[in-house]
């Protein structure tokens, strides 16, 4: 039975598989050539601030800093008496250094056959353009610009224009509604929006230039419109205001001298959703946070920049995006991958011949995506060569021990060391990891805080628990990425990050410590369950239902229950070679599913519902929305539901779980 946290209300027990989980060691040959050794954490801890000023010294400063940090809590400057341009680092001192053939973007179209080839020389011609097209449209340093796009070249090229003249870019997800889309825009005034006729995605062109009209309905003070023309849909045009981009940014001038901006001048704005509350812009500056995704992208995965392929398969429109497709591996001169579509287009191989094609040699997508792949089945990655691979990497949310096997075995071919990274917007880049040639590994942990990174598991009360306790994470130094407020709303920043426990970091994500001592993620505190009393995570059941061996995917969510205050309703994928077409095979199973939760986790942890389902609701991003999930299993009325991969997918659950229900 699963223990209660009696101090600090986290579950004490993640499940017997993570006690009896196996360790792997880093490979020799990757220990013996890694870009770190195991003394920069001593190094890293003895003095913090010196160890990141290192890293920011990797960095062209047109102005060198003197200062490290002036921290007066909760607000930091980082670097902050130095100055630079975050797209010349990126891009202008790669070509300087005379590595202007050097590929930066290997970029994939989803519909077969549409490839592009961009050298940083290509890059470089292509910002320049972008950034005196701006500056002629009336855009200047300090105004935001929203940027609404297809995963396509030009997204990359408008955010390093808009960092070149120091106008902050807020990127919306292109997945994202003309209501989501125009709050966006409006909380930020921002008065010129970048975006295309439309992308591709799961096969067929889908249309954003007209979410972009029917935001700017409510957007009276948007001037410009700026678009790329990717699909040839026909838009609606508004003369004066709407500009096509081979118009004016291929006839713009090539060169452009590039200012020096502030370290703690604004970089970008990044909207975190609620679900009751308006969305949080989240602000991030130029210099710590340039510094922070440089110096993990490049020693948590260990990037040889002169030998490497990378590919973080993830959308601009999300923190990963910015971090570790755009500013982390082109301020470190590496190759990346860069693909725009679903893993399904043109097959369900798609990913295995993209990773084959190009010799991606580092991989780093989501848990979600992996269990989708898992469920296609393992002889799609057996029959492509994926010998290229030498690291592979997790994001987004706590990945379960089957679907890190899985990644292992079957994608890395065991040779393969995997980084399971913990971090969030707000962070700006990775804080938790194993490193690479370094760290051991296990399977769903992500071991321990990134060197320069002080983090920790408090109880309820904020003091640190022991190895094997579980509590709340906290970060309890500053660190060069962390974000630097709320879009005007100071208040809102403190009360939501620095006040559950005074002097620490604590954005919602709840933790357990092995008996090593080493992390193990449990998603956020809202995600967990009182269950009579015992306060189970959402994540453990999950790790637990997706154990079995005839499950793909789960999703737990908890929901009022007259006896126990919760009940736990999971909603589960089976692996397609699992039969469950008549009555008796589904009860069957759905039987063997709960005994397998009541004998991992305890008998309090058993699932009330089980409902077997083909897909579960997923963004365009590929995350699985609980929060709808939630709403069925509550019978609430859903929100919104555009920026859903498929929508039907959630009115479907709905359905089965109302015909379901009296049987359960």
């Amino acid at each position: 039975m699963a223990q209660q946290d009696a101090a600090g209300g986290q579950e004490q027990a993640l499940s017997a598989l993570l006690h009896e989980t196996r360790r792997f060691d880093p490979p020799p040959e990757l220990a013996a050539r890694a870009n770190a050794q195991a003394s920069i954490y001593e190094e890293a801890a003895a003095d913090p601030a010196g160890w990141w000023a290192e890293q920011a010294r990797r960095l062209d400063w047109e102005t060198p800093f003197t200062e490290v940090l002036d921290w007066n809590l909760p607000d930091a400057r980082w670097f902050y008496d130095g100055k630079l341009n975050a797209s010349v680092n990126c891009v202008d001192r790669h070509v300087a250094a005379g590595k202007g053939d050097k590929v930066a973007f290997h970029w994939v179209g989803e519909p077969e056959g549409d490839t592009r080839t961009i050298t940083y020389a290509d890059l470089l011609e292509m910002v320049c353009k972008a950034a005196n097209a701006l500056t002629d449209l009336g855009v200047s340093a300090g105004d935001r610009v929203a940027i609404y796009m297809p995963m396509i070249p030009e997204a990359v090229v408008a955010m390093l224009a808009c960092a070149r003249i120091g106008a902050p870019h807020s990127v919306v997800f292109g997945g994202f509604s003309a209501e989501a889309l125009s709050s966006r825009i409006l909380d930020a005034d921002c008065r010129t929006v970048i975006t295309a006729d439309g992308g591709y995605r799961r096969g067929a062109p889908s249309a954003l230039k007209p979410h972009v009209d029917e935001a700017l309905e409510q957007c009276p003070t948007v001037s410009t419109v700026l678009c790329v023309r990717r699909t040839g849909q026909e838009v609606e045009w508004t003369e004066g205001r709407d500009h096509w981009w081979h118009d004016v940014v291929d006839s713009a001038s090539s060169t452009h001298e590039a200012a020096a901006f502030d370290a703690e001048h604004p970089l970008y704005l990044m909207y975190t959703s609620g679900t009751t509350a308006k969305p949080k812009g989240i602000l991030h500056t130029t210099g710590g946070y340039l510094t922070h995704v440089a110096a993990t992208h490049r020693l948590i995965f260990d990037v040889k920049p002169d030998e490497d392929v990378f590919w973080t398969a993830a959308d601009i429109g999300w923190v990963t995006g910015h971090s570790y497709i755009v500013y982390g591996p082109l301020a470190n001169g590496t190759t990346s991958v860069m693909y725009e579509g679903t893993p399904t287009a043109g097959g369900r191989d798609r990913w295995w011949r993209i990773v084959e094609d190009y010799k991606v040699t580092i991989l780093y997508t989501a848990p979600t995506t992996i269990r989708t792949l898992m469920k296609w089945g393992e002889d799609l990655p057996a029959g492509h060569d994926l010998s290229s691979l030498r690291v592979l990497g997790s994001v987004g949310e706590p990945i379960n021990p089957e679907a890190w096997m899985w990644y292992r075995k079957n994608v890395g071919r065991t040779r393969c060391p995997i980084v399971d990274t913990w971090w969030q917007t707000e962070t700006g880049g990775i804080l938790i990891t194993p490193l690479p040639g370094i760290t051991s590994t296990k399977p769903g942990a992500a071991m321990r805080p990134f060197p320069g990174i002080s983090a920790d598991v408090v109880d309820n009360d904020g003091r640190p628990v022991g190895n094997g306790e579980g509590g709340y994470l906290v970060i309890t130094q500053p660190w060069p990425g962390m974000l630097r407020g709320i879009w005007g709303d100071h208040d809102r920043y403190v009360q939501t990050y620095w006040s559950r426990f005074p002097g620490m970091y604590f954005a919602g994500d709840g933790a357990k410590k092995d008996d090593d001592g080493d992390l193990w993620l449990l998603g956020r505190v809202d995600d967990v369950m009182n269950i009579s009393g015992h306060r189970i995570s959402t994540t453990e059941v999950e790790h637990a239902l997706v154990g079995h061996p005839s499950v793909a995917e789960a999703a737990v969510v908890g929901a009022s229950d007259e006896t126990t205050g919760q009940a736990i309703v999971a909603f589960v994928t089976v692996k397609g070679n699992v039969a469950v077409e008549d009555e008796s095979a589904t009860e069957a199973l759905v039987a063997e599913l709960r005994q397998t939760v009541a004998t991992t986790i305890g008998p309090i942890a058993r699932p009330r519902q089980i409902l077997l389902t083909p897909e579960l609701p997923k963004t365009r991003s590929g995350k699985i929305m609980r929060r709808l999930l939630r709403d069925v299993a509550e019978h609430r009325e859903l929100g919104d539901v555009t920026t859903l991969m498929d929508p039907t997918v959630v009115n479907m659950i709905g359905e089965k779980m109302r015909e379901g229900e009296d049987e359960t």
